[in-house]
């Protein structure tokens, strides 16, 4: 049985393969492919995003190697984005709950 992290590892992967291919490249996400897997995946963080333009933002951000897809790693790299976010997140809800005890 996996570990929390190693079947959180998969889930990364097979959700990146759910949506790259679907058009084109099996191994990249496409504009569209990277939209459509932010709607359904991250769709909390989506609807925080006041800029109309924020995926084509994301996409120009992630797509270091300039081809206009997302590989993997680049991918990765949102996801670590967002993870580090989160994480800042949590600690300031720790840190305010710590301070409200008596």
């Amino acid at each position: 049985m996996p570990s929390d992290l190693e079947g959180a590892m998969e889930t990364l992967i097979m959700v990146f393969h759910r949506y790259a291919g679907t058009e084109g490249n099996s191994a990249t996400l496409s504009r569209k492919e990277l939209k459509q897997l932010m709607e359904m995946e991250l769709s909390s963080f989506l609807k925080s995003q006041k800029d109309p333009a924020a995926i084509d933002k994301i996409m120009k951000d992630l797509d270091t190697n300039g081809d206009g897809e997302v590989n993997f790693e680049e991918f990765v790299s949102l996801v670590v984005g967002l993870s580090i976010a989160c994480e800042q997140i949590y600690q300031k809800q720790k840190q305010t709950a710590g301070q409200k005890k008596p």
